[in-house]
Order: C-alpha cells, then structure tokens, then sequence
C-alpha cells in the first residue's frame, strides 16, 4: 500500500484552460505584430497541440508549410513576444483556474502533501499564472517548479517528472501526476507515475487507456456533478474529487 506523499501538476490545460484562449491568442498576437502572414484558428492550433513546446510547434508548423520559411533564431524572438503576450492576458484575468484546482490545492497543501509544478510552459508563463490566478503565496507553497527547457526532453518523455521527483527526493510510488492530454499522460506513465486526467475541448477523444483516473473536471461541492469518463480502481460514485479519492488511488 503506497502513501501519496507528492502530487505533480501539470499547467496548460490542467492548472487552467490556457491553450485555446490563451497560448493561440497569445501567438496570434505575435504574428500579427511581426506582420507574418499566418494566423492559427482553434482547429489548426488543436493539430498543433500534438507538438509539444511553443518553439517545436511553430517549428513543425513551418516544416509541413503553415508558416514561412524563418531562421530558429527569429523562431525564438517570436516565441519571447508570444510569452509577453500570453502574461498580458493573464495579468488581465482573461484565463480563470479550472473547477476544482485552487479547492484541490489547498486541502493537499493543508494536509502536508508536497506539491510540484511540471510542465512544458515556459517559467515566465508559468509565474505569470501563478502570481496573477493563485496568488504569489504560492511560490512558496510549490516545492518544484520545474518547467519548460529545463530537461533535454519534452512531454511524452518523462524527464520533467523525473527531474521533478530527483529535486524533491520522491519515490513515484508516492507520486500522483494530474494531466490533461495524452502526451501528458504518455509522459506521467513512462515515470512510473499514477495519473488523473482532467479533459478539455482539445485533449477530450485523445487515448488515456490505462489512467487511473478521468474526469472531465476537478469540481467543486457548488457546482454539477463531473462527468466521470474511466474509474480504473472502481471509486465509488462522486460529485467531485476529492484528496481522499487521489489517496485511494495510491493505495490500490
């Protein structure tokens, strides 16, 4: 029987619906300010999705020919400007928390549970939701913040998580992983991690078999009852979720 001793939260699309009114606006933004004609509607930034990092994506964009032709160097400086963008929004409280993140947080921290950041977002997007949607208290409260290049391997790799867990000395038996989409997932279960999975509009049809737990949202006790889409260790039937049901999916 494992005890949850961790839990390791990814950002975009977990923490908060960030990619398709954030992330793609944020882009968008830097495209039109650099007078490149390209911009990515919601199902093309959807297929985009499948790339993970900002710069990768706008790389595999101009490889199929989405984009013009562009140096890796002005790839960067447009992926600086969308991030500036991106923390614009924010700080305008354009993209809220998901159902059920802050109440979730906070019973984990309240009860001692180590708390982690792993994402692929950059650390200035990342400290932009941090300081302007939780509250800047919050930097403290996250034992790891571990983002963006900070390992060789993006997401479905799972050298985030890995690097996560050597930082905070965590076994991944003691460790649960909260995703949103199937590189998410790919990468949680290549580190050994149990997983919940929060759907959203992009990641709703992607393959999470073998998760131990999908949900369509977090929830809260005011709002209606989630829609429950797998329960692989057979939690009796709830509202929301809770910190008990993450501890008994450790334990199972």
């Amino acid at each position: 029987m494992a005890e949850l001793k961790c839990i390791l939260w990814d950002v975009d699309g977990t923490l908060a619906d960030t990619e398709r009114d954030g992330h793609r606006v944020a882009f968008n933004m830097a495209f039109e300010e650099a007078r490149l004609d390209r911009r990515w509607d919601v199902d093309t930034y959807g297929e985009l999705l499948k790339v993970t990092g900002g710069k990768e994506r706008m790389q595999f964009d101009i490889e199929r020919g989405g984009m013009a032709d562009m140096p890796f160097e002005k790839v960067a400086a447009l992926h600086a400007r969308k991030t500036i963008h991106y923390q614009t929004l924010i700080a305008d409280g354009l993209i809220p928390l998901r159902s059920g993140v802050l109440r979730l947080l906070e019973e984990a921290y309240a009860a001692g549970i180590t708390l982690g950041i792993s994402t692929t977002t950059t650390p200035a997007a990342l400290d932009a939701l941090i300081e302007h949607s939780l509250g800047k208290e919050w930097f403290d409260r996250f034992a790891v913040l571990a983002a963006g290049d900070i390992v060789p391997n993006k997401k479905p790799a799972p050298d985030i998580y890995d690097y996560a867990m050597e930082k905070l000395s965590v076994a991944p038996e003691n460790t649960l992983a909260l995703e949103d989409s199937g590189n998410g997932w790919l990468s949680a279960h290549a580190a050994k991690l149990k997983t919940v999975i929060t759907v959203n509009d992009y990641t709703a049809n992607q393959d999470f078999e073998g998760a131990d737990l999908v949900v369509a949202e977090l929830g809260d006790p005011d709002r209606e009852a989630i829609a429950v889409l797998s329960n692989k260790h057979g939690l009796d039937k709830f509202e929301y979720v809770t910190l008990s049901h993450l501890q008994s999916i450790m334990e199972d």
